[in-house]
């Protein structure tokens, strides 16, 4: 049995035996709590409540029936500032931009072109790796599957060396050949044709340095709030789960609390949330779906919930209004009763994570048949669909991605896959524009909380918007870039 296989079975051996002592200590349990603390610059969050034992409970529903498709109700939409309705934000997992579309470009690596019509307008990646000289791997299924690069903060600050983008291979801590790798059209064919249907961001970065939770922060806080996966929220799952960090809650403002304050709905559809809250109330983990390749009882097979940012924030935190299982997902849009602001997580498998037997091709197929429900849905002339990527997993990036935040102090990582998708993105679109999560956090204070950005007090007060990648003809008003 390989190295890696067993350690992944004694860590969810481990899991289920805290899962177990949990369960038996029932909900007053009286475990004892301990407090975090860190020094942080910028605007801190609050010190989390650090809890060992899952003490969050929902009761489960269910997978409701099938309903007809029905008209958008009033009651669904927030007070929007344009013509946009409704915004699905998508997030996938753990690709860099040069991974996906640096063959796709062909504009002169290093040209910075100003034109924004189609491929020919965003730069292509080198076609050697500037540390070693070596040729990209092609990272089709079969290689996602096989190869997890390292995407810690300390690896991926050596990767980027200072701008130079040349650690990737060549890095002592964490270089590796397969670092470097691009997909073609034949693995990836299906979001080139959206960007060329649609517009593409080339200058989206991951937030900061680092693994999928501190970035996953800037779509609830639009700030730094810890380094790479060193937390999980006390949230149902948490036991079942690698992540063997400790638990914490947050009390700080989100932009839910933004919109919940505001009365505009919103919520996140997760998929295998279901199968989690079933499984945790009978003591245990869910089964791995026959089709997840590592057949293992957790992720990427299960739900895992520090992927959700919402689930360390005690309002939030397993909250049935706001955290719905992604079968509901089908069952809102058909019943007109999508919310203003959704979020979407596939079950890891599905999420383009590599390693662990995950495929591109499984992504793929999940992003488009959600873009396809909602193109046949009453929602098609209302919505506006974001896919994007958490963070950039480790895969080499050839731009140099921005400076220091001047609000959290904290530094930037590499690009990542961005696309406006719908009627309201421009067409064959290359946006230039610098742009991260926390963008989305301040287009949505703009499109539905009166267009006063900033509430947060965070990243949401200097980032750029993502009008740059929206039509104003189609949005009624143009949406700032």
């Amino acid at each position: 049995m390989p190295v890696r296989r067993r350690l992944w079975i004694a860590l969810w051996l481990a899991s289920c035996l805290m899962l177990a002592a949990c369960s038996s200590s029932g909900n007053g349990g009286g475990a004892a709590t301990a407090t975090a603390t860190r020094t942080a610059t910028g605007p801190p969050p609050n010190t989390p409540s650090i809890t060992p034992t899952n003490t969050a409970t929902t009761t489960s529903t269910g997978t409701p029936p099938n309903t007809p498709t029905a008209t958008p109700s009033a009651t669904a939409t927030g007070p929007a500032s344009s013509n946009i309705e409704h915004v699905i934000v998508i997030v996938q997992e753990n690709i860099s931009f040069d991974a996906y579309f640096g063959t796709y470009c062909t504009a002169p690596t290093g040209s910075n072109p100003a034109c924004t019509e189609g491929p020919a307008c965003c730069e292509a990646a080198p076609e050697t790796d500037p540390g070693s000289g070596m040729t990209p791997v092609l990272l089709d299924d079969a290689q996602l599957g096989i190869w997890d690069p390292d995407h810690t903060m300390a690896c991926e600050v050596t990767e980027i060396n200072g701008g130079l983008m040349n650690g990737y291979v060549t890095s002592p801590k964490c270089g590796d050949p397969q670092n470097f790798a691009y997909s073609d059209a034949a693995s990836v064919g299906a979001y080139r044709d959206l960007a060329g249907q649609y517009a593409l961001a080339d200058r989206y970065f991951q937030p900061v340095v680092g693994q999928s939770s501190s970035n996953d922060m800037y779509f609830a806080r639009a700030a730094f709030v810890f380094p790479d996966n060193e937390f999980v929220p006390a949230s149902i799952g948490q036991f079942c789960t690698l992540n063997l960090n400790p638990r914490a809650t947050y009390t700080d403002q989100t932009i839910g609390d933004l919109l919940t304050d505001a009365g505009v709905p919103w919520a996140f559809y997760i998929e295998g949330y279901q199968a989690m809250k079933d499984a945790v109330a009978m003591g245990t983990c869910p089964e791995p779906p026959p089709e997840c390749a590592p057949q293992l009882p957790f992720y990427p097979c299960d739900y895992d919930p520090s992927d959700i940012p919402f689930q360390y924030y005690s309002r939030f935190r397993d909250n049935p209004e706001f955290m719905r299982d992604y079968a509901l997902f089908a069952t809102d849009l058909a019943a007109g009763q999508l919310p203003a602001v959704t979020f979407v997580k596939a079950i890891g498998y599905k999420t383009e994570h590599p390693g662990l037997g995950d495929t591109i091709s499984a992504g793929i197929a999940f992003v488009t048949d959600l873009i396809d429900r909602v193109m046949a849905s009453p929602y098609k002339d209302q919505t506006l669909i974001l896919l994007t990527y958490d963070e950039s997993g480790g895969f080499f990036d050839h731009v140099a991605p921005p400076p220091v935040s001047s609000v959290d102090d904290q530094a930037y990582g590499p690009r990542v896959p961005t696309l406006a998708i719908g009627r309201f993105a421009r067409r064959n679109e290359i946006s230039h524009v610098v742009m991260e999560h926390s963008s989305i956090v301040r287009f949505i204070e703009w499109n539905w909380l009166h267009r006063q950005t900033g509430q947060l007090g965070t990243r949401d007060g200097v980032v750029n918007n993502i009008g740059s990648l929206l039509d104003p003809a189609q949005t009624g008003v143009p949406v700032p870039e």
